[in-house]
């Protein structure tokens, strides 16, 4: 039973299916906060992907963006139906938002503790976040989620993955290696780009670097669903126990 739910948990039926109301609901927090579907402040990584196609073709182009989004999730999830036809199974989504949960309340204890190993400090248990009101920070909190997932986990983990196994013919185990360390030094180091990224400190960027290192793990291992939720749900949870 416990092979099953892994098993199940990880496939597009489920785990992207549990990461698409998360998306809606943060897009929708966020055009209640600021009137728009891409201006304001928004999550990062969301404003670095929206940004592209809104350079290209406008509103036009960030349509072109929710219709490519929302497509390839409904498309994914579409061939994993058909391969697995049958009702879904609502207990794997209870147990699949317990596991986000549990994973949210512990990720802070363990990357801290080995950012303190790391650098030879106490315990370390989080790092803050930029000065803005809460409404914001909640909102934005949800935006790493499954903004930060979809950039930093598998679009650039994913295509680290793929460069360096097919343009340069490594062994899927230490492409895998190269492309999550790649990919959670980039994470880390975007938290300190633009107006609202916070003041670079070795002891903060270590701890993210670890935290990326995590979540890449999480990603390869338990997919996107859970994997979303675990970010958001931390970052929400240090938002207000820091407020």
């Amino acid at each position: 039973m416990v092979k099953d739910y892994l098993s199940e948990s990880r496939a597009p039926r489920y785990s992207v299916l549990m990461a698409l109301p998360l998306l809606l609901l943060y897009e929708g927090l966020s055009f209640a906060l600021n009137g728009s579907a891409y201006a304001g402040v928004r999550n990062g990584a969301d404003v670095m992907l929206k940004s592209v196609f809104l350079s290209l073709g406008g509103t036009r182009g960030l349509l072109v963006f929710e219709v490519l989004l929302l497509g390839l999730g409904v498309a994914l999830i579409w061939r994993d139906r058909r391969a697995h036809p049958g009702p879904l199974a609502g207990r794997t989504f209870v147990l699949m938002t317990l596991e986000s949960v549990a994973y949210a309340v512990l990720f802070g204890v363990v990357v801290g503790r080995l950012t303190a190993l790391v650098l030879g400090l106490p315990a370390i248990l989080q790092i803050g976040a930029g000065q803005l009101d809460m409404p914001t920070k909640l909102v934005t909190s949800l935006g790493a989620g499954i903004y930060e997932e979809l950039l930093f986990r598998v679009l650039l983990t994913g295509g680290l993955l793929w460069l360096f196994m097919v343009l340069f013919g490594m062994r899927r185990g230490g492409a895998s290696v190269v492309a999550v360390v790649l990919s959670a030094l980039i994470f880390s180091g975007f938290h300190y780009v633009g107006p609202l990224g916070d003041t670079f400190t070795v002891q903060s960027f270590v701890f993210r670097a670890i935290a990326g290192l995590v979540f890449s793990g999480l990603f390869v291992t338990r997919g996107i669903g859970i994997t979303a939720w675990t970010h958001a749900l931390y970052d929400v949870m240090l938002t207000l126990i820091q407020q």
